[in-house]
């Protein structure tokens, strides 16, 4: 199974300057793993400026790379448990990858966003969705089973009436239901056992979109906790290859704050499935019910620093466009905000029709993504 994380890069030495530097990158772990390598490009200060970085293995084949907004340079990688790749890093000309990752804002459909790469698909919606739907800050999924990007084709097929992607095709389909939740996975402030939802998004920023990776930042409406109001907002990336889609939640407090990402039931009755590691990091499975359309789909998140408390929250409401009563619950993992820090979690699914054919396999899923945040691979310029 594929297997992409986040990584903490480690130099011990810097090559002398010459037209190409090796490096090595090596898995201090028991299980094999496919992810993204990341190095500050400020490491790189031996090779020629002004031009793009070429990754190639030894044997001369080229591996596709992307430079990030924030100074790095990222490639893919696939290394045995315990094992060791060695690469080159040259100066050249910039090459075109295929794109595994993807994002915009897609304004033919009252303005969500959708992103995606070549396992999953998300989207989050837009302020010209109220009017329609009413509120909604939660995160949708789209349950691809094809590693094409599918965004743009499955909008287009869907609004000009040739294809609805509440249907699948051939390639998955938009089944999961979102109405005035944290869907799967947002995050809130928590106040007095009530969570305190804002509305959709007001602005988008794109950072990157690919090759690799895609990175883009969301501004909602400033929010009222406590009498006090501040700023929100919340920055995703995807990776190729990964089913987790990065989020760093940023509240303009200036005091410390409960908040909670949750994952919304369809039972009160449902139970999570906690996962906990030897060094405090906190992942909570759900499987979400089996529907005729889209069969069994589990869904993860993950807190690389831990969590205060778990808990189930359930709430009442009357829907502001069809007036009817909606009861809706959570499986919340509750945490404490800090002043100028933001934070980092990760959420997603898997799909039994798309590489997990049952719990107990994205669970091992979550597991390997979470030790290998704790072991992150190690990087020597040689």
């Amino acid at each position: 199974m594929k297997h992409f994380i986040y990584l903490v890069v480690l130099f011990f030495c810097l090559a002398s300057c010459n037209a190409d530097m090796e490096i090595s990158v090596e898995n201090p772990s028991d299980f094999d793993r496919s992810e993204i390598v990341e190095i500050p490009v400020e490491n790189l200060k031996s090779l020629p400026t002004g031009k793009a970085y070429i990754i190639t293995q030894i044997n001369g084949d080229t591996v596709p790379s992307q430079l990030t907004y924030d100074g790095k340079i990222i490639f893919q990688t696939a290394i045995r448990a315990k094992g060791v790749v060695t690469y080159l890093i040259k100066s050249g000309e910039p090459k075109d990858y295929p794109p595994k990752t993807y994002g915009r804002l897609i304004t033919e459909r009252k303005d969500d966003f959708a992103w995606e790469n070549d396992c999953v698909a998300f989207r989050i919606y837009g302020q010209a969705l109220i009017p329609v739907d009413g509120p909604s800050n939660g995160l949708d999924f789209w349950y691809k089973r094809t590693n094409q990007l599918i965004i743009d084709k499955w909008y287009k097929d869907d609004l000009s009436g040739k294809k609805s992607y509440h249907a699948d095709h051939g390639e998955g389909l938009d089944d999961y239901k979102v109405g005035r939740t944290l869907g799967g996975g947002m995050m809130a402030p928590y106040l007095h056992d009530s969570l305190i939802l804002n509305d959709n998004f007001m602005e988008q920023e794109v950072y990157e979109n690919g090759p690799l990776r895609t990175t883009f930042k969301l501004t909602y409406r400033d929010i009222t906790v406590d009498g006090k109001t501040f700023s929100e907002s919340r920055t995703f990336s995807i990776d190729a290859g990964s089913q987790l889609t990065k989020v760093t939640q940023t509240y303009g407090t200036k005091d410390s704050i409960s908040v909670a990402a949750g994952i919304v039931k369809r039972s009160e009755d449902d139970a999570p499935h906690p996962l906990y590691t030897p060094n405090g990091t906190y992942s909570v499975v759900y499987e979400e019910p089996a529907s005729e359309a889209a069969g069994k789909v589990f869904i993860g998140m993950i807190f690389p620093k831990g969590v205060i408390d778990v808990k189930s929250n359930s709430y009442t409401i009357i829907h502001p466009k069809s007036k009817k009563e909606e009861t809706h619950s959570h499986v919340l993992a509750i945490t404490t905000y800090y002043p100028g820090q933001p934070i980092t979690y990760y959420t997603g699914f898997g799909w039994e029709k798309f590489g997990f054919a049952s719990l107990d396999e994205f669970i091992n899923y979550l597991s390997q993504f979470s030790k290998a945040l704790e072991e992150p691979l190690t990087v020597k310029i040689l």
